[in-house]
C-alpha cells in the first residue's frame, strides 16, 4: 500500500506544479474555452489542463517502471505499450480539440485508436463478469474493449461542465476503485501485490488531486478534452484489467468476494457519467441532432438552473458518488443486509437533498396559490356582503315609497 500512496503522492505533486505552466501557456496561446450559452464561467478561462494530468501520470508511470515491488507489471511490457500509445493519441487528439474545436467524427476516431491500441496490448476483455461468460474470439474481445474505452470516455467528457466536477468525481471514484482493487490483489496473490488496475487507479488519483486546487470553482484552468479522455480512458483501462485479474475463479470464489463486484463497481464508479451520457443521447436523439452536440440539458446545468449554487451542484454531485461508490465497495467487505440499509436510507436522504430546491419552490407555490384563493375567497365575500346591503337598503327605500 506504501508503495501505491507514495506513487500517488508523486502524481499530485507533479500534477499541482505543472498545472500553472500550462495555465501560463493557454493565457499566452490564447487557448480559451469560448463563451456559449451553457456555459457557467463569465470570463475567459484557458484549457489544456489535461495536458499537465496526463504528464503527470505518464512522470509516474517512469517512476513506477524503476520500483522493484511493481516488477510484476511491467513483466509483459506490451500492456504498457498499449497504454502509452493510447495516452499520446488523446494528447494529440485532445489538444487539437482545444485548439480547432474538432469534428465529432474525428473525436470518435481517436477514441476508438486509443482503445484499439489498449486492445491491442494485451489489457481485453476475456469474460462477461456477469455470469463470467468466457469471450474466447480474438476479435470479439478488442471489440468490447474499445466499445469499453469510448463509452467511459464520453461518460466522463460529458459531465465536464461544472469547476472541478469531473476531476473531483474521478478522485471519489477512483479511490473506491483503488481501494477495492488492492484488496483484491491481495485476496488473490499472497506473495505478489503489483497490480496493473491498483496502479492506474494511484496514478488517476493523484493527478486529479493535484489538478482540483486549480479547477475547483472559481476555475482558473480547465482540464480541456485532454483530462476528460485521460480519466476515461485510465478508469475503462483499469475496469477491463479487474476483470482479468478474476480469471482464476477457483481461487476467486471461495474468498470473501463477490463475484459481481469487477462490473458492479465500475459502474458504480461511473453512475453519474454514463447516467449523464444515457439521458443526453435520448434527448438530443428524440430532436434528431447529433448524440455529441452540446446542449444545457446535462444533470449539473439542472441542478443549477434548479436553484443550487455552482459550488453547491458540485459538492452535491460529489456526495452521490461517494455514496455509490463507496457503498459498493462497503458490500465486499461488511454485512451485506447492513450496509443495504444504509445506502438505501442514504440513497433517499440524497433524493430529498436533491430535489429540494423543487420541492420548496412547489410548496411555496401552492402557499402562494392558497394565499390567493383565501384572498379571493375575502373578496368574494366582502362583495357579497356589499351587494347583500345595497339590497336591503334597496329594499327599505321601495318599502318607503309605497307607504
Amino acid at each position: 500500500m506504501k508503495v501505491y500512496l507514495l506513487l500517488m503522492l508523486m502524481a499530485a505533486l507533479m500534477s499541482f506544479v505543472i498545472t500553472p505552466a500550462v495555465r501560463v501557456i493557454g493565457v499566452r496561446g490564447r487557448v480559451y474555452t469560448p463563451r456559449r450559452k451553457r456555459d457557467m464561467h463569465r470570463e475567459p478561462i484557458p484549457k489544456l489542463g489535461g495536458v499537465a494530468m496526463a504528464a503527470a501520470v505518464l512522470g509516474g508511470l517512469c517512476i513506477a517502471g524503476t520500483i522493484p515491488f511493481l516488477d510484476g507489471i511491467f513483466m509483459n511490457p506490451d500492456p504498457i505499450r498499449g497504454l502509452l500509445v493510447a495516452l499520446l493519441i488523446i494528447i494529440v487528439v485532445g489538444v487539437a480539440d482545444d485548439l480547432w474545436d474538432l469534428h465529432w467524427t474525428m473525436k470518435l476516431a481517436g477514441q476508438v485508436s486509443a482503445g484499439l491500441m489498449v486492445a491491442l496490448g494485451g489489457i481485453r476483455v476475456e469474460a462477461m463478469p456477469v455470469g463470467w461468460i468466457p469471450v474466447g474470439n480474438e476479435a470479439a474481445q478488442i471489440i468490447l474493449t474499445v466499445f469499453v474505452v469510448v463509452l467511459t470516455m464520453n461518460a466522463f467528457n460529458f459531465i465536464d461542465g461544472l469547476d472541478g466536477l469531473a476531476a473531483g468525481v474521478a478522485v471519489i471514484g477512483g479511490s473506491a476503485f483503488f481501494l477495492y482493487s488492492y484488496l483484491l490483489t491481495r485476496t488473490i496473490n499472497a506473495y505478489d501485490y503489483s497490480n496493473m488496475a491498483t496502479m492506474l487507479m494511484a496514478l488517476l488519483v493523484g493527478a486529479c488531486a493535484g489538478f482540483l486546487p486549480h479547477n475547483f470553482q472559481p476555475a482558473r484552468i480547465f482540464m480541456g478534452e485532454v483530462g476528460a479522455l485521460l480519466i476515461g480512458l485510465l478508469m475503462a483501462t483499469a475496469a477491463v484489467a479487474v476483470t482479468a485479474d478474476v480469471g482464476a475463479l477457483a481461487g476467486f470464489r471461495f474468498r470473501n468476494v463477490p463475484a459481481y463486484m469487477p462490473i458492479l463497481l465500475p459502474l458504480a464508479v461511473m453512475l453519474l457519467p454514463l447516467l449523464d451520457l444515457l439521458m443526453a443521447v435520448i434527448r438530443r436523439t428524440a430532436r434528431r441532432s447529433s448524440p455529441f452536440s452540446a446542449d444545457r440539458g446535462h444533470i449539473h446545468h439542472k441542478l443549477v438552473d434548479g436553484g443550487y449554487t455552482h459550488r453547491q451542484a458540485v459538492l452535491l454531485l460529489y456526495l452521490w458518488a461517494f455514496v455509490v461508490a463507496y457503498g459498493v465497495v462497503a458490500l465486499n467487505y461488511f454485512r451485506s443486509d447492513v450496509v443495504l440499509i444504509v445506502i438505501g436510507v442514504a440513497l433517499v436522504a440524497m433524493l430529498v437533498l436533491t430535489l429540494w430546491p423543487w420541492i420548496v419552490r412547489r410548496l411555496y407555490y401552492r402557499k402562494l396559490r392558497q394565499l390567493r384563493a383565501a384572498r379571493a375567497a375575502k373578496t368574494a365575500q366582502l362583495l357579497d356582503a356589499e351587494q347583500a346591503s345595497v339590497t336591503k337598503t334597496e329594499q327599505r327605500r321601495v318599502t318607503r315609497e309605497r307607504q
